[in-house]
């Protein structure tokens, strides 16, 4: 019985600690100097409202950097190549308001969504995100502040 306990504890301590292993660490810099970071409210019709995200770099983005996600305002979006020195990730609004029947026969209700709730990789404020990349084939995480919105015209 003592042998079976050991084997428990040293199962469950093996296990927390690769849990903690897995915990993401940002980078403190960046591998290449950022020009701008800034985002755009797009609303185009009902369906196409969200955020455009985009991130400039002074110079081109080295072959051994590769864009994966943007996390911002608690969702995360695919990057997408503009240029080889501009980048833009599309985030579609998810706090749109939709109509809901409401009815005392609650079959006349059947239509409506549930709201979708999720729990961010991150925790971040409204001007924050955070850029998933690849250096090297290694993920790597980087915190940028101070997000500014650009109106579009």
């Amino acid at each position: 019985m003592k042998k079976f306990a050991t084997i428990i504890s040293l199962f469950t301590i093996s296990i927390s600690l690769t849990f903690c292993a897995m915990k993401q660490e940002l980078q403190s810099e960046f591998p290449q100097e950022i020009h701008s970071v800034f985002y755009q409210k797009i609303e185009l019709s009902n369906k196409e409202d969200g955020i455009h995200f985009y991130i400039e770099f002074k110079k081109p983005l080295a072959p051994t950097i590769k864009l994966e996600k943007i996390y911002f305002q608690k969702q995360s979006a695919a990057v997408v190549e503009i240029t080889t020195s501009a980048f833009v990730a599309h985030f579609k609004d998810r706090n749109k308001k939709h109509d809901f029947i409401l009815d005392s026969n609650s079959a006349k209700e059947y239509g409506n969504k549930a709201p979708i709730i999720e729990k961010s990789k991150f925790e971040l404020k409204s001007n924050e995100a955070v850029v998933e990349f690849k250096n090297n084939n290694k993920t790597q995480f980087f915190k940028i502040t101070n997000i500014t919105e650009k109106r579009t015209k």
